[in-house]
C-alpha cells in the first residue's frame, strides 16, 4: 500500500464497502492511513516552502509516572525511515515529564506517523503501568491477565502482551501469549459446564482429554455451593487436582475472603492440601490484597487492566536542523536524558 504524502493520497485512498473489520491492518498502519490529517497537511506546506529535508530532534514524554510499553512497536514502525532513535527500554518505569524516546532525522520520514507512535505508547504503558500494580500487590503469588474479552479483538494482543511485560505472569489471550513466547494460560468457561451439565464430569473428562503437563484446575461455582462442588471435585481427581477457580458472580456477592477461607478450611480438612485456590472476575487492586490474605494463590485479572487509562504521551520539536527549538512553554534544546539507549 502507498504512503501518504499529501492530501490527494488521501483522496484516493479507499477502503472495501465488504470490510470484514474496523480496525487497521499493518500495511495500513505504515502507509499512514491513521494518523491525523494535520500531518499530511504538513507535509504538504514543507514540500511548498521547501523544507521537506529539514533536520529535526523530537521527543516524547510521559504526562505521568508508568511502565514503558509499546515502545519494540514505535521502534519496528520507523526503522525503515532513516532516522535515529533513542528510548527507554520495554517494561522500564518512568516518571511525569521524562523522555521515554528521542527521534532524530528529517522530518517528512517520521512526522505522519506520530499520531501511531503516541497511541502505541500510550495504551501499552497504561495497560503495563496496571499490570504492574497489580503484580505489586500479589507479590510471589501469580498474576494472569484475562482482560481480552474487554477491549477490541484487533488491540486485545496488545493489551496483554503490556501485562506481561509490566509484570502479569502469563495471560489467557493466545496471540498475546505469543507475542511474548509463552504459553497461553486457561481452564474452561462455565459455557462447557452448563452443556455437559455437571462439574465432575466435566472435570474428569479434562483430566482424560487434556495434555498430561496442563495443571488440573477446575472451575467450582456453576451449579452448586462453590465448597461443596469444590469437594466433589477433589474426590474425583484426588492428587491429580492442582486447584480450583473460583468466579463467583457479583449477582450472588462475588469471591469473598470468607468465601475463600470457606474452602481453604475444607480442603485442608479432608487431606487435599496441594489444591490451590484460584481467583477470578472483577479484581482488582483493592480486592487482591484481601483475597490473597484470605488464602488465594493466584489471581485472574480482566478489566482492572483492560479498562486502564492510556497515559497520555506528548511528542515535542526540540531541535531544528541543529539548533534548540520549541513552543512556547517548552524549554528548546535536546532533555538531559542519560537513560535513554540508541536503538538505530
Amino acid at each position: 500500500m502507498k504512503e501518504l504524502s499529501g492530501l490527494q493520497d488521501v483522496q484516493d485512498f479507499k477502503i472495501e464497502n465488504n470490510r470484514l473489520v474496523h480496525s487497521a491492518t499493518h500495511e495500513e498502519i505504515l502507509a499512514g492511513s491513521t494518523t491525523d490529517i494535520y500531518f499530511i497537511r504538513t507535509l504538504e506546506i514543507l514540500r511548498s516552502t521547501g523544507k521537506s529535508e529539514t533536520e529535526v530532534t523530537a521527543e516524547i514524554f510521559a504526562s505521568q509516572p508508568g511502565v514503558l510499553c509499546g515502545a519494540e512497536e514505535a521502534v519496528q514502525l520507523l526503522k525503515s525511515k532513516d532516522v535515529k532513535i533513542w528510548a527507554l527500554g520495554e517494561g522500564e518505569e518512568f516518571e511525569q515529564k521524562e523522555v521515554v524516546m528521542r527521534i532524530q532525522g528529517q522530518y517528512s520520514r517520521f512526522g505522519i506517523y506520530e499520531t501511531a507512535i503516541l497511541g502505541m505508547l500510550a495504551s501499552a504503558s497504561g495497560w503495563a503501568t496496571a499490570a504492574r500494580r497489580c503484580k505489586a500487590i500479589a507479590g510471589e503469588k501469580k498474576v494472569f491477565c484475562f482482560g481480552a474479552r474487554h477491549v477490541h479483538p484487533a488491540v486485545a494482543p496488545v493489551m496483554e502482551r503490556a501485562a506481561i511485560v509490566g509484570g502479569a505472569d502469563g495471560c489467557s489471550c493466545i496471540l498475546g501469549a505469543k507475542l511474548v513466547g509463552q504459553k497461553p494460560i486457561g481452564t474452561v468457561p462455565h459455557a462447557v459446564m452448563l452443556i455437559v451439565g455437571d462439574t465432575v464430569e466435566v472435570a474428569l473428562t479434562y483430566d482424560s482429554v487434556m495434555p498430561k503437563e496442563d495443571p488440573r484446575i477446575i472451575l467450582v461455582d456453576t451449579f452448586k455451593d462453590e465448597a461443596e462442588e469444590t469437594l466433589r471435585v477433589a474426590e474425583a481427581l484426588g492428587k491429580k487436582l492442582a486447584g480450583v477457580r473460583l468466579d463467583t458472580p457479583r449477582e450472588r456477592g462475588g469471591v469473598t475472603p470468607g468465601l475463600v477461607r470457606e474452602i481453604r478450611a475444607r480442603l485442608d480438612q479432608a487431606g487435599f492440601n496441594q489444591v490451590k485456590i484460584f481467583a477470578s472476575g472483577g479484581l482488582n487492586e483493592e480486592r487482591i490484597p484481601r483475597l490473597s490474605e484470605a488464602g488465594v494463590d493466584a489471581f485472574g485479572v480482566g478489566s482492572f487492566i483492560s479498562r486502564a487509562p492510556a497515559i497520555d504521551m506528548t511528542m515535542d520539536i526540540k531541535e531544528v536542523e541543529g539548533k534548540p527549538m520549541a513552543k512556547r512553554g517548552r524549554i528548546p534544546g535536546i532533555t538531559e536524558s542519560p537513560r535513554l539507549k540508541k536503538i538505530c
